[in-house]
């Protein structure tokens, strides 16, 4: 069994990392930059915050999930529940997505069970399950009351849920993300936001991955095409000041 006792998350770390550039030294940056990517879509007035997947599993030593091995990885509780803070203290819409499978066969999983069996995890009745992987972090990332917690089945955030209904009955036009993986849900969600029209900021310092040449590719991916990848600092700044100006 794993011990939630060595959950790699240490909520009194409260150094803000220094913030990562996705195109610094990166090979392909100047050929993307001639082709006519990597342009910015900006902040709109009404942001709100997105937390992706943020549970025990990812920061569990021993978990089929655990991240921790990648520092910058081990590193995005603190700075998510940063994010969080300040979106709070700004009044700014929070939301979060969970993944939750309810069938024993794992039928709603769907063909995304023929390729990852580590699903288990949110599979209620489970052995992964009943281990409390698919808890919150800790008392420092928990939703509180009137905070939205999407439940899905697949990567995005946005796939049959109600994410967008959440996102528009607020009158949202922004949406800050953090969480994990950033290959994965992370991605899938920035992408899904984009087409549904709501501005994509992807707090890199706070998305985290197995390692950091998969988290560097996708953050350069995701810059140069479909989300703004922004800096924690620049992140708590807008979060901070609310919908003030609107």
């Amino acid at each position: 069994m794993f011990d939630l006792k060595q959950c790699s998350f240490n909520n009194t770390q409260n150094t803000v990392m220094e913030p990562r550039d996705p195109h610094k030294d990166h090979p392909e940056t100047d050929s993307y930059a001639a082709s006519g990517y990597g342009n910015r879509m900006g902040w709109g007035p009404r942001p709100a915050l997105l937390l992706v997947d943020i549970c025990k599993a990812y920061w569990t030593p021993g978990s089929p999930l655990d991240l921790s091995a990648n520092p910058s990885a081990a590193a995005v509780p603190n700075s998510a529940a940063r994010l969080l803070r300040a979106a709070r203290e700004g009044g700014v819409p929070v939301i979060w997505t969970a993944v939750e499978y309810t069938d024993a066969n794992m039928a709603d999983a769907g063909l995304f069970w023929l390729k990852a069996k580590t699903l288990a995890v949110w599979q209620v009745g489970s052995a992964l399950h009943a281990q409390g992987l698919a808890d919150w972090v800790g008392a420092d990332l928990t939703p509180r009351e009137g905070e939205p917690v999407v439940k899905k089945k697949y990567a995005s955030g946005f796939f049959g849920t109600t994410l967008a209904t959440e996102l528009r009955c607020r009158n949202v036009d922004t949406v800050v993300i953090c969480g994990v993986s950033s290959s994965g849900c992370v991605r899938a969600t920035a992408l899904d936001a984009m087409q549904h029209g709501f501005r994509p900021m992807v707090v890199g310092d706070a998305c985290g991955d197995r390692s950091e040449e998969i988290q560097r590719a996708n953050l350069f991916d995701l810059d140069s095409k479909y989300a703004d990848v922004v800096a924690e600092e620049d992140a708590l700044a807008h979060l901070r000041l609310g919908w003030a100006e609107t």
